[in-house]
């Protein structure tokens, strides 16, 4: 009888502990947000580091400094979930790499997300396709969200198979399908080989421009 009693407890012990083990797996993320940047140096960026240099905890690209060309992680992504915060000046132009390799233009052999100043008159009639969170030449974004510039915006991009996202002081501007768009063809009607990579690095892409970026964190998906 006792004994019965004490394999029942012992059963309904372990199935608990199962049970609980279980519910913990499926609510731990896959990861936590990491930082990409550290305020301090370069630490983990490959690439121009002539132009783009640290602040005041700031990463910031001057490209009066004599070097060109862009600003990459080391390490390469696939699905990610990336923060980061940016400063415009006037008519600013710079660009965010995803899935791209280290050589050639980003927005044609990897992607590229526009980082623009859309109120600057010089750039009033460019395509839609070419406005801030665009995917350059590809899927255009909604404009009216950025803050004035000199002031801080924040971003985020969510990258997950062929889904896109792209989140602008906490308003979506960008729901785009990387595959649909593909067999559609680009609409700046150029070939975007880029649009067929699952995973490359990212980077922030210098047009002659000065921009400020900090608190870079990504999460991989």
């Amino acid at each position: 009888m006792n004994s019965k009693s004490n394999h029942s407890k012992g059963y309904l012990i372990v199935g608990l502990i199962c049970s609980a083990l279980i519910l913990t797996a499926g609510i731990i993320p896959k990861s936590t947000f990491k930082s990409l940047f550290n305020g301090k140096d370069l630490s983990g960026w490959v690439g121009n580091k002539t132009d783009y240099i640290v602040e005041d905890g700031v990463l910031v690209i001057r490209p009066d400094r004599g070097g060109k060309g862009n600003l990459y992680t080391e390490e390469e992504y696939q699905d990610f979930h990336l923060k980061f915060e940016f400063l415009l000046t006037p008519g600013a132009n710079n660009g965010l790499g995803i899935r791209a390799p280290l050589e050639g233009d980003a927005a044609y052999v990897g992607m590229e997300l526009q980082i623009l100043d859309n109120s600057a008159e010089k750039y009033a009639d460019l395509h839609a396709y070419q406005y801030h969170g665009s995917v350059y030449g590809v899927i255009p974004a909604k404009r009216g969200f950025q803050k004035p510039v000199g002031e801080w915006n924040s971003e985020e991009v969510i990258v997950k198979g062929d889904k896109v996202k792209v989140v602008l002081n906490g308003r979506t501007i960008l729901k785009g399908n990387i595959a649909k768009a593909n067999e559609e063809g680009a609409l700046d009607g150029k070939d975007h080989p880029g649009l067929r990579r699952t995973k490359g690095h990212i980077g922030f892409l210098g047009h002659g421009s000065v921009v400020k970026f900090r608190n870079i964190s990504i999460k991989e998906l």
